[in-house]
C-alpha cells in the first residue's frame, strides 16, 4: 500500500503562503507604482488575495462562517473601487 506523502494540510499551507507572497509583491508594486491606476490595481489585489486566503482557511478549518466574511469583503471591495474611481475622476477634472 502506498503512503500518502502530500497531505491536504500541506496543500492548504502552500496555497496560503503563495497568496501571502502575492500580497508581498503587491506591496512592492504599490510602493514603486508611478500611477494611480497601479495603486488601484494593487488594492484590488489585496482584496482578492485576502478573500482567497479566507476561502482557503474556510476549507481548511471547515468553518463556513468565513465564507460570509468573504462575501462582505467582496461587497466592500467593489464599493472601494467605485469610490477610488470617482476621486480619480474628480482629480483629473472629468465629470462622473
Amino acid at each position: 500500500m502506498v503512503k500518502n506523502v502530500f497531505s491536504m494540510d500541506a496543500f492548504f499551507i502552500i496555497v496560503i503562503i503563495f497568496l501571502l507572497l502575492n500580497i508581498g509583491l503587491g506591496l512592492i508594486r504599490l510602493w514603486r507604482g508611478p500611477s494611480i491606476a497601479d495603486r488601484l490595481l494593487t488594492t484590488q489585489l489585496f482584496g482578492t488575495a485576502g478573500m482567497a486566503i479566507l476561502m482557503v482557511m474556510a476549507g481548511y478549518l471547515n468553518d463556513l462562517t468565513l465564507l460570509n466574511v468573504v462575501i462582505t469583503f467582496n461587497v466592500l471591495s467593489i464599493i472601494l473601487v467605485i469610490c477610488l474611481v470617482q476621486v480619480w475622476k474628480k482629480k483629473k477634472g472629468e465629470a462622473p
